[in-house]
């Protein structure tokens, strides 16, 4: 029927992990009235309106209705209406809620421990006692801190901080309030801050001359190596410990895992390579062990190592070709080719520096970025002298390596000038063949006639010698048989007997000579005295 009741407005719900409140505004003057909600959470098979429990029949404008709620990311609508003996007013409007997006994350539990100097500190996940849960996954949570002197000019400082931490770089004796806001980074969400917590510090003791001092980290191209130093002058060894950081951020004890580095055991140097345990899929801690030969021990303070994060980049290595006017640049990725942490993790890219090295100081240095190993550059100027360096960088880790060492090389000169001098010599050549080829061939055949006139390759034998040098003067006399025709000059004289004795013997004489060929030209002549001496006596 008719009512004079005003519906409830500006109707909201309020969730802190898994407490909720429902809110609203009434504007009317009416007295004796109260208001009650009804829900509805959609089940399957079921969307009737059902009364809210712990908000029926209330007298002021909020009522609490966790008790109700248990399915945090399913959708419900809350409405309410005001009541009054049997008078009620209509039905606000709907408010429609999905509880794991509007709720907020409720301030975690703190627990303080002042001693040495510093501040120990236990965070508990905001529902560490609730049976029912919104955050089911607790080890997200992350914890912000803020600290200040209680003093009137206080000064904030904020840092996270681990579930079991310690803050140190504090003032002794000085009372220090903080509180703690846990966090859902991955959600973007901020939770409600502690209530505020204050404790008075102590003086921290005198340094003990055991400890390792000034423990640090140096890492290049996925190599890791941890210094320290060494103030105890008596006899005194190490271990080096390391702890996952993943460990920190439960709410477990982890005191008693950390692990020693194998082949840093028990060692005397100030320095250890860790480069073993290091993988990229989290982070670590580190400390130092000292101990005596007492067996006490003192442990240093711990040093945090996020691998791509500590790591440098190294310069890359570097080798120049050219080939057809082109400057070929091949690059081996810092920490060598086997190192694919560096090329893969950090997407590297690689900076090419690239000049003309002369004397002209003023030459411009130009600039070329790739992705790949193998870089080639263009409009080179021939017979000129080429550098190069390389730098490797990362533009997600905001990393950069030094640039390599120089490399340099000279381009090759014009191809003209040596082809004209190719051509000269060619024709040149060939100019002297063809005039010295008759020349040659006439020398050739003057010489041939030379030597077969005046060193000719037959000589006469010996016993046509003996006949006297003025009968062979000349190679071309007459042959034998025409001296013996020069021979008849006598023959009116020397009668027909003597004749034909002294021919006999004559030409039995040159036949010997012909068939032997090897008389001597003693024996020549005193044959040829013979017959003269023959002749004579037959004359007389």
């Amino acid at each position: 029927g008719h009512t004079n009741l005003k519906s409830p407005q500006d109707i909201q719900v309020y969730v802190v992990n898994t407490n909720f409140t429902l809110r609203w505004n009434y504007t009317g003057n009416d007295a004796n009235v109260t208001f009650s909600a009804e829900f509805e959470d959609f089940e399957p098979n079921e969307t009737e309106w059902k009364k809210l429990p712990g908000c029926q029949n209330v007298t002021v404008t909020e009522c609490d209705f966790s008790s109700a709620i248990t399915k945090y990311y399913d959708t419900h609508h809350v409405r309410i209406r005001a009541e009054r003996r049997e008078e009620v007013s209509s039905w606000s409007s709907i408010f429609e809620m999905i509880p794991s997006l509007i709720a907020q994350i409720g301030p975690p539990g703190i627990e303080l421990q002042s001693t040495n100097g510093v501040i120990k500190i236990k965070v508990s996940p905001p529902e560490a006692n609730q049976v029912r849960k919104m955050w089911l996954d607790q080890s997200s949570f992350r914890y912000n801190l803020i600290i200040w002197e209680n003093s009137s000019n206080a000064e904030f400082r904020s840092k996270n901080i681990f579930p079991t931490d310690i803050i140190d770089d504090l003032a002794p004796d000085t009372t220090y309030c903080l509180k703690v806001q846990a966090t859902l980074p991955l959600d973007f969400q901020e939770g409600l801050f502690s209530p505020v917590h204050c404790v008075k510090t102590t003086h921290k003791a005198v340094n003990d001359l055991l400890c390792a001092t000034n423990v640090s980290v140096l890492a290049l191209n996925m190599k890791f190596h941890l210094h320290w130093n060494n103030q105890y002058k008596q006899h005194v060894s190490y271990n080096v410990q390391y702890l996952i950081g993943y460990l920190k951020t439960l709410h477990d004890d982890y005191s008693v895992k950390w692990i020693n580095v194998a082949g840093c055991e028990n060692i005397t140097d100030t320095q250890c390579n860790f480069s073993s345990i290091i993988t990229t899929t989290g982070f670590y801690y580190l400390r130092v062990q000292a101990m005596n030969e007492y067996n006490k021990s003192c442990l240093s303070n711990e040093v945090k190592v996020d691998p791509l994060i500590t790591n440098e980049i190294g310069p890359p290595d570097v080798k120049v070709d050219i080939s057809d006017m082109l400057l070929h640049i091949q690059i081996s990725p810092p920490g060598g080719s086997e190192s694919e942490v560096m090329t893969d993790h950090y997407d590297l890219s690689y900076r090419l520096l690239y000049w003309k090295n002369s004397s002209n100081t003023e030459e411009e240095i130009k600039t070329k970025e790739i992705k790949q190993t193998i870089g080639t550059v263009s409009d080179l100027t021939s017979a000129t002298l080429y550098c190069v360096k390389v730098q490797a960088f990362s533009e997600v880790y905001n990393k950069s390596s030094p640039y390599s060492k120089e490399k340099c090389i000279k381009t090759p000169g014009d191809k003209i000038l040596p082809l004209i001098i190719l051509a000269t010599f060619a024709t040149a050549l060939i100019a002297v063949c063809l005039v010295a080829t008759p020349l040659v061939f006439a020398l050739y055949q003057a010489y041939n006639k030379i030597k077969y006139v005046f060193f000719p390759s037959c000589q006469p034998p010996l016993n046509i010698e003996g006949f006297g040098p003025q009968l062979f003067s000349s190679p071309y006399l007459p042959t034998t048989e025409e001296l013996v025709e020069n021979c008849s000059v006598i023959e009116p004289i020397i009668t027909e007997e003597v004749n034909q004795i002294d021919f006999k013997d004559y030409q039995h004489s040159k036949q010997s000579s012909r068939d032997s060929g090897n008389y001597s030209n003693d024996d020549d002549t005193s044959g040829s005295k013979a017959s003269e001496e023959t002749l004579e006596k037959e004359i007389v």
